[in-house]
């Protein structure tokens, strides 16, 4: 059975329901229902016209539970007798359903779980899985999201910076369970960028293939956490950076630059070098400046005096440090590292240690520990 396939009709089974005059929480839990049982049934049994079979089953699943409401009975009579108004367009009915779930009001890991849910075609139980939550937690998180939407018109615009946020999000979450979230990540932003004429959509879909190439680099044995200069280029995947340049170079071309076309020519200059002493660090740095005008960003901001260190020395990273909140993740470990670079190896070792007790993950505690350590071996005699 192919999986992506099926995924891939959700929104437009959605599309169908609704257009029948189902609202969009009751049309997104029968298509859900259908969509399970589809995953049950069709390895034995096929159908040969998906999304007609998905569309028949999600309607009578949402007619059963109409008829379960009697106060609902004259509804369900008048959407029974109504004919659909005419086929829309399946593009217009996905581009809504990505505006609606990212909508601005939900919380970010509420619109992440709903996009997955009616736009990514994923089952609760794969997307509680992938976040490594019990089922009920992330069924009452949907649930909640749902409610909070209900009503809202969808013949206005969306905000199409909050969804490219909301798929930025979901393809920095990693990988769990039996969903890869970056490559479902990667899947959607493919379909956007079908379905709009945005280059800060391509800007995206470039970044994320620019990042996924170096995926298999990432980590070494035991999961360790290898930082970028350490990284065995040999194992990137040239075929996702060639294909991510070229979508970036596009997008450039249109001259109406956004963060995520910036943040991907930054990543595709770290792909073009061969080593971290042969990167452009100079053209890194101007294209620093121009997310930092963009964003205004305190994290491009701390980011940026990594590269200053790099172009014209860690005394210089250290002064453009200056312009950084110290209360800022990361602070502490990119300070450690400039410090380091400047010979002032005491203090980075120090750095080292502060950096990864403050530390938000397991990967990136024990490697900023052990750069303490490798700095404190170094100073002795």
């Amino acid at each position: 059975m192919n999986e992506s396939l099926l995924r891939e009709l959700v929104p437009a089974v959605i599309g169908v329901l609704g257009r029948r005059g189902a609202d969009f929480a009751s049309a997104e839990d029968a298509v859900q229902e259908a969509l399970i049982r589809a995953l049950e049934t069709w390895p034995d049994d096929p159908p040969r016209d998906p999304k007609a079979w998905l569309v028949t089953v999600a309607w009578h699943r949402f007619l059963d539970a109409a008829r379960a409401e009697a106060a609902r009975r004259g509804r369900e009579l008048a959407m029974e007798a109504e004919a659909p108004a005419g086929p829309a367009p399946a593009k217009d009915d996905t581009l809504r359903l990505y505006f609606l779930c990212a909508h601005p009001t939900l919380p970010p890991g509420s619109a992440v779980a709903l996009t997955l849910r009616a736009v990514g075609g994923l089952t609760t139980r794969q997307i509680a899985t992938a976040y490594l939550v019990p089922e009920s937690t992330m069924a009452q998180r949907i649930s909640r999201a749902k409610r909070r939407i209900a009503g809202l018109p969808l013949d206005q615009p969306g905000d199409l910076g909050t969804v490219l946020r909301v798929l930025y999000l979901v393809f920095n979450e990693g990988y769990g369970g039996d969903v890869d979230l970056a490559a479902e990540a990667i899947r959607l932003t493919r379909h956007l960028v079908v379905l709009t004429d945005e280059p800060e959509v391509a800007g995206l879909l470039a970044l994320m293939l620019l990042h996924h190439a170096r995926r298999a680099s990432r980590t070494g044995p035991g999961g360790r956490l290898v930082p970028l200069a350490e990284q065995d280029r040999s194992r990137w995947d040239t075929g996702l950076i060639t294909e991510g340049v070229t979508i970036l170079q596009a997008a450039l071309a249109r001259d109406r630059l956004g963060e995520y076309q910036a943040q991907a020519a930054i990543a595709a200059l770290h792909a073009d070098a061969r080593s971290t002493s042969e990167t452009d660090w100079v053209q890194i740095v101007e294209w620093y400046d121009e997310l930092l005008r963009i964003t205004g960003s305190p994290v491009v901001r701390l980011n940026r005096a990594v590269a200053v260190g790099e172009a014209d020395g860690p005394r210089a990273g250290l002064a453009a440090l200056a312009e950084v909140n110290p209360d800022l993740p990361r602070y502490a470990a990119v300070t450690a590292y400039l410090h380091e670079h400047a010979g002032d190896l005491e203090h980075a070792a120090k750095l080292y240690a502060e950096a990864s007790r403050a530390a938000t993950s397991v990967l990136e505690r024990d490697h900023l520990t052990r750069e303490a350590a490798r700095v404190r071996q170094l100073l002795r005699p």
